[in-house]
Order: structure tokens, then C-alpha cells, then sequence
């Protein structure tokens, strides 16, 4: 009898603390998954562990730069020529982190225990004109892009200008740059150029379709360069200059300069740093001398393009969709995407009869930029019923 009794109470003491055991070790748990978010931030991916930042950088408030003072302080020249890159201020309206929760389940003692985990990530980094308040800057058409500027090709008559002058990173729009100097070299472009380790982006750390060892001529190397954008291709095409990149990127800059580009600097043939700066009203110049090259003008407004590596074949398409409208009559283009220079767009095309030169900085959202065109090509048909000066330095509100 006694033997009988222990046994049950040997039973329901083994229970009861297999029951608390597993009631502390959901307790632990818990706890864990509800750290305080701090514990768990972690930086944002934005393109590379390079254009990172800390959570922290957003917590202390700070002035916000108005949209006039976005010119003044980013015109600035350091020593050696180039712009002075500006610094984004924290203020109070600067992105924050988000928190979202997350359901988890685990098991312990064969029992099912569910728990909501908080997880915290920082958004992108601001752009430059969002940290600038180039944003702010009011324009009648709405328009997503921080900068535009519109002008008669012929006759050099602004037609839309907001923010022309601001100077802001321009991302892959320097392939236009790069493509002037590749053609001005009169180098072969029958040469077979092999991409190397030394073509790899090591300022954002993106990937390329153009693997190590790829081999292309010259030709193809410019026309996927400028068609869809390959970051490879124009390093290659770089570092086959006589003298090597060094020598490519003075050569950048002397063109830039020969063009009466005085708010440019380069820094890289590709684009991907941010430490390539121009202003709208010199981009227009560039657009301008690009479109006197004929194999510019088509390479950049191709749709497609396969190349053989000499590994496989690529097919690659154009990065704007604009150039498979049939509604669009382009005779150049360049997109470009970095996040501190946003989505980007310089084009020539003919508008209501009228040859045009568009260009379209800092526009927030993947699509943005080619439905701003779309809005400024209708304004233009339309006739539009006056200049529209909305720029911060225009001294008033804008339109």
C-alpha cells in the first residue's frame, strides 16, 4: 500500500516539476524575445556595409538644412577640385527606426509555446536632397524628383527648372562621361578587354552578370555599359586607357572641365560613388556633347543586347523603359541609382516637335522618374503655359 502511494507521488512530482521547468524555460525565453528593440538593431543594408550607418546617428536632433541652403553648402570645393560631400542632418523628421513583431513558436517538453518577437531594422539613409530639403522645394507638376530641368536643345531656353543648380551625386548618369573618353581615345574597338578582380565593385559591393575572366571587345563593353548600365564593363573599359584608371579619371575631369562643367567631379567611371557630383545645368552639357556621337546615341537607346563572354551568352535589356514606348521619340538616355543619389535620368528627346534635353535627379521610388518625364512631356504638349522657375536659390517660393 505504502510502495503504492509513494510511486503516485513520485508521479505527480515528476509532473509538477517537468510542468515548472517548462513554465521557466517559456519565461527565459519570453524575456529573451523582449529585450529592449535597442539590443537588436542592426544597420541597414542600403547597398554595401560601406554606405551603412549607425542607429544611433539618428537619435541626437539636429537643424535641418533648409532647401536654399542645399546649394550654398553643397557647391563647396575641397582643395583638390572636388565637391565637398554634405552631411545629412538628424533632425527630428529624420527616418527613424521601425519596429515590427514578429510571431514565434518553439517547442519545449513536447509542448508548443508561441511568443512575439520585436524586431527592429533602420530604414535607407536619406539622399542627399532629402537630407538638404531639396524635396521641399514646391513645383506645379508634383514632380517625385528633387531636381528637374527642362531645356529647348536648339535654342538653350529653360523650359522647367527646379533645383538646376544644386550639386548632388549622379550615380551611372557619369557613363555618358565615360563613353566620351573611351571614344575620344580612338582606341581600337575591335580590342578584346578581360575583366579582372580590379573591376569588382569594392564601394558598394554589388554583383555584376559580368563575371571575373568575361572577355568583350571594346565596343560591347560600351555598349552594355551604356545600354544597361554594367558597372564592370565601364571599369574595364577604364582601366584599358593609356595610363590606366588614374589617367581615365583625369581624363574625365579635364573633359568635364573642357565642357564648362564647373559644378562636376569624378571619382570613379562607373558611378557607384557618391563622391561623383554635378548640378542639372551641367548635365546638360553633357548630355549635349554625348549626343554628337552617333554610337552614344544608339548604344543608349538600344533595347536589347546579347554578348558571348567567352564563357556564355548574356542577354541584356535596356534600364529604361522609356526606350520601348512608341509613344517616346528618345535620342539619348542614362539612368543611375545609388541610395545617396536616388533614381535618376538625363535624356534628349523630341517633345511636341521640339528637341529636348530632361534631366531628373534625386527621385524617390523605383518607377518615379520615368512617370516625371512622363508628367513634363504632357505639361509640354500641352503647351506649357509658362516657364516654371521653382529652384531654391530663385529667390521666393516657387510655382
Amino acid at each position: 500500500m505504502k510502495t503504492d502511494m509513494f510511486s503516485s507521488l513520485k508521479v505527480i512530482h515528476g509532473a509538477a516539476r517537468s510542468t515548472a521547468l517548462s513554465v521557466a524555460a517559456s519565461m527565459v525565453i519570453a524575456a529573451a524575445f523582449a529585450t529592449p528593440v535597442s539590443a537588436f538593431a542592426a544597420t541597414s543594408a542600403a547597398d554595401t556595409p560601406a554606405a551603412t550607418a549607425k542607429t544611433s546617428k539618428h537619435a541626437k536632433a539636429a537643424k535641418k538644412p533648409t532647401a536654399a541652403t542645399a546649394d550654398k553648402v553643397s557647391s563647396k570645393k575641397a582643395a583638390n577640385g572636388a565637391a565637398v560631400k554634405p552631411v545629412a542632418a538628424a533632425g527630428d523628421d529624420a527616418p527613424r527606426t521601425s519596429v515590427k513583431r514578429k510571431r514565434v513558436t518553439y517547442t519545449s517538453n513536447g509542448r508548443h509555446h508561441s511568443v512575439v518577437r520585436r524586431v527592429a531594422y533602420e530604414p535607407r539613409q536619406p539622399t542627399v536632397g532629402q537630407a538638404f530639403g531639396l524635396h521641399d522645394t514646391p513645383d506645379a507638376l508634383m514632380l517625385r524628383s528633387s531636381v528637374a530641368y527642362v531645356i529647348d536643345q536648339n535654342t538653350g531656353e529653360s523650359l522647367f527648372d527646379k533645383n538646376s543648380r544644386a550639386v548632388v551625386p549622379i550615380a551611372s548618369i557619369t557613363k555618358l562621361m565615360t563613353a566620351m573618353v573611351v571614344l575620344d581615345s580612338k582606341a581600337p574597338l575591335t580590342e578584346q578587354i578581360e575583366v579582372t578582380d580590379e573591376d569588382r565593385d569594392y564601394i558598394k559591393n554589388t554583383g555584376s552578370r559580368l563575371s571575373v575572366g568575361s572577355v568583350l571587345s571594346r565596343e560591347d563593353m560600351l555598349h552594355i555599359a551604356l545600354m544597361a548600365s554594367e558597372n564592370r564593363a565601364a571599369a574595364a573599359l577604364s582601366r584599358y586607357f593609356p595610363g590606366g584608371r588614374p589617367a581615365f579619371l583625369a581624363a574625365m575631369n579635364a573633359k568635364a572641365k573642357q565642357l564648362g562643367m564647373t559644378d562636376t567631379h569624378f571619382e570613379s567611371p562607373s558611378g557607384l560613388t557618391s563622391e561623383n557630383v554635378s548640378s542639372a545645368r551641367d548635365l546638360v552639357k553633357m548630355v549635349n556633347a554625348a549626343y554628337q556621337y552617333p554610337m552614344i546615341r544608339q548604344f543608349s537607346t538600344d533595347h536589347s543586347y546579347e554578348v558571348y563572354t567567352g564563357k556564355r551568352s548574356i542577354a541584356y535589356n535596356s534600364t529604361n523603359a522609356l526606350v520601348r514606348n512608341p509613344s517616346w521619340d528618345i535620342g539619348l538616355q542614362k539612368t543611375g541609382f545609388i541610395n545617396e543619389a536616388g533614381e535618376c535620368l538625363v535624356m534628349q528627346a523630341t517633345i511636341h516637335g521640339r528637341p529636348m534635353i530632361v534631366v531628373l535627379l534625386d527621385s524617390s521610388g523605383k518607377y518615379s522618374r520615368f512617370a516625371d518625364a512622363t508628367r513634363l512631356r504632357t505639361w509640354l504638349d500641352n503647351g506649357g503655359d509658362q516657364a516654371r522657375i521653382t529652384s531654391a536659390d530663385a529667390g521666393g517660393p516657387g510655382t
